[in-house]
């Protein structure tokens, strides 16, 4: 690809902020720069025609941890460490929420549930006995308990009767979303080009050099918020994984109402209408799904399956309508990584999956560092 002098002067000359990535936390980002500095010229630059990670492929959960997923992180983080993961991810779902609305984003707080199988009595119990704890912890983030007891009224089988409500988690429209957002960054003067991969990339000192499959071009200052795919442009404490998702067709008198977690997050399902969302079983073969190839595997899909059927529609024969996987960045610590890899190249990535609550929060807090140097 090469360019005439009027695209290179109308797209890429005069560039001041380059981020790359256009999932929640780059289009945040973006947004950001623009609103503190008006008079910039900004720049989203996205490989896939839509962004190519997680944000238009996750399951949609606006959640902040399960209670085994937060003692979980209690035994490689300090309660202050957890108790601002935590606070990080609601303050960026409502930053979501404030920008858009929650009619854009598709928004019900229906809650979120972990739920335990037959076998997992004495996880359950081990958790229960660690619930005021942890309630008491995080009643300064949510201003009342986050976790709650209630009893499984949705027709799953193999299931402790017992369930753990977290009452302020809710569920977004995915799609609906990142479609609200882009229109939001078109209307405040953000350019967004799709298909276009960045390369590489130099600071230059005076500027950062930038080379995609075609040609290059210089900003001022250079964001990368590509997630799981920011192990390939830096080097980073950072590891892809794969997560896999299928959805049903819909289903006749649907139980299934919010969001639900099993086996400390590693499967999650959820109702989108009267369908069924089901995605996870990367725990099944973290080697093979710490990648950046996208795709199914029959290991995880027949695991997926086999839960579906017999364990959250049990007895009534869903039919898988769509499967697709999405993209995460993961790491020894759930706490993402926004620094600064230059003077002019900053990065927010690793987000743990939780990118739909805390990108917001991450990307607001990327565009922070680079306009201290603005």
């Amino acid at each position: 690809m090469e360019l005439s002098h009027w695209e290179y002067a109308s797209w890429f000359s005069d560039v001041d902020y380059c981020v790359v990535g256009s999932g929640i936390t780059g289009l945040s980002c973006a947004l950001e720069l623009k609103r503190k500095d008006p008079g910039a010229r900004v720049l989203v630059l996205e490989r896939g025609v839509l962004p190519q990670g997680a944000s238009t492929k996750n399951a949609g959960f606006a959640c902040f941890g399960s209670l085994t997923e937060i003692l979980e992180d209690l035994q490689s983080h300090s309660e202050d460490e957890v108790a601002t993961l935590v606070a990080q991810r609601y303050r960026g779902i409502r930053l979501l929420r404030e920008r858009l609305g929650d009619a854009a984003l598709g928004y019900q707080q229906l809650g979120g549930y972990e739920v335990f199988p037959e076998g997992g009595k004495a996880q359950q119990e081990a958790a229960l006995d660690q619930m005021s704890r942890i309630n008491t912890l995080l009643k300064p983030v949510f201003g009342a308990d986050a976790f709650e007891t209630r009893p499984n009224s949705f027709g799953m089988a193999g299931i402790m009767p017992q369930l753990v409500l977290q009452p302020h988690e809710g569920q977004i429209d995915t799609g609906k979303t990142m479609k609200a957002l882009l229109s939001l960054l078109r209307r405040e003067g953000v350019e967004v080009l799709s298909g276009l991969e960045v390369l590489a990339f130099e600071d230059a000192g005076n500027a950062v050099q930038v080379q995609t499959p075609g040609f290059s071009f210089q900003t001022r200052q250079l964001l990368l918020a590509t997630n799981g795919f920011a192990g390939e442009m830096a080097s980073l404490e950072l590891k892809p994984a794969r997560a896999q998702v299928l959805i049903t067709r819909p289903m006749p008198n649907l139980k299934i109402r919010g969001c639900f977690h099993l086996d400390a997050g590693y499967y999650y399902f959820r109702n989108v209408g009267d369908r069924v969302l089901f995605g996870g079983g990367r725990n099944l073969d973290k080697e093979g799904e710490t990648t950046t190839n996208f795709g199914q595997t029959t290991l995880i899909q027949q695991r997926l399956e086999e839960l579906l059927e017999t364990v959250i529609l049990p007895d009534q024969n869903p039919i898988v309508e769509r499967r697709w996987s999405g993209i995460m960045g993961v790491g020894p610590q759930k706490r993402p990584i926004i620094s600064r890899l230059s003077a002019r190249v900053s990065c927010g990535v690793r987000l743990g999956g939780m990118g739909v609550a805390i990108g917001s929060e991450v990307g607001t807090q990327l565009a922070a560092l680079a306009l201290e140097e603005a």
